[in-house]
C-alpha cells in the first residue's frame, strides 16, 4: 500500500466519524446557526480539519443533507416489490410517526423550507434542488411498489402523488401538534381507499 493510499484511507475514515458527529450535532440543534467553529469544538475537531475533509462549508452541508436523505430512504429496505402502495403507506407512516425520527424529521423539514427559498438555478447554494430531489426519491421509491402497468400511467402516477401528500401533510401536522392519533387517523382513511381501488383496479 502506498503512502497515498494510506493519507486517502485515513482522512476518508476522518471524514466518515465526522460526518456522523456534526449529523448527531445538527440533529439536536438544527441548521440555523451552524457555525464551522462551535461546531467542530463540538465534535473534537477543527474548522481547518473541516473544511479540508469537505471543501468547504457548503460542502459539509451537502454531505449532511445527503446522510439526511439517506437515512429516510432505507425505511423501505426489507419491503418487498410487490408490496402495494398501501402496505408502503402503512410501514413508512409507522416510521414517520416513531417519536424517536422527530429530530431527523424536524431537519428534513428545515432543510426543506430553505430549498424552497432558493432562486432557481442557483446550483451554487448547498440547499438547491434538495425539495425536488426528495420528492423524485420518494416517487421512484413508491413506483417500485406499483404493478408494472400502472406506474407510467397518469392513475399511477397521481396515485403516488396523492400517497405523498397525504404523508407529509399528516407529518406537517404532527409535528406542529404532536397529535399522533389524528394524523395517523387521517392516514388510515387514505391508505383505505388505497386497499379499496387496489381490489377494485383490472
Amino acid at each position: 500500500m502506498t503512502a497515498t493510499e494510506t493519507t486517502d484511507e485515513t482522512g476518508s475514515a476522518r471524514r466518515r466519524e465526522l460526518l456522523d458527529a456534526t449529523y448527531g450535532w445538527v440533529l439536536e440543534h438544527g441548521w440555523a446557526g451552524m457555525s464551522l467553529r462551535p461546531l467542530a469544538e463540538a465534535v473534537g475537531s477543527s474548522p481547518r480539519v473541516l473544511l479540508y475533509l469537505f471543501g468547504s462549508k457548503d460542502g459539509l452541508v451537502r454531505a449532511l443533507l445527503g446522510r439526511s436523505r439517506a437515512d429516510q430512504l432505507r425505511v423501505l429496505d426489507a419491503l418487498p416489490d410487490d408490496a402495494g402502495l398501501a402496505r408502503v403507506g402503512r410501514v413508512l407512516w409507522e416510521w414517520l410517526a416513531a417519536a424517536e425520527h422527530r429530530a431527523l424529521l424536524r431537519l428534513w423539514l428545515e432543510a426543506y423550507s430553505r430549498s424552497l427559498g432558493q432562486e432557481p438555478g442557483d446550483d451554487a447554494s448547498p440547499w438547491a434542488g434538495f425539495a425536488r430531489d426528495t420528492v423524485t426519491d420518494w416517487d421512484l421509491l413508491l413506483a417500485a411498489h406499483q404493478p408494472s402497468g400502472r406506474v407510467s400511467t397518469p392513475e399511477g402516477t397521481a396515485e403516488r402523488a396523492l400517497l405523498l401528500a397525504v404523508l407529509r401533510g399528516a407529518l406537517l401536522d404532527l409535528l406542529a401538534t404532536g397529535d399522533a392519533d389524528r394524523a395517523g387517523a387521517a392516514v388510515a382513511a387514505h391508505l383505505r381507499m388505497l386497499d379499496d381501488g387496489s381490489r377494485t383496479a383490472p
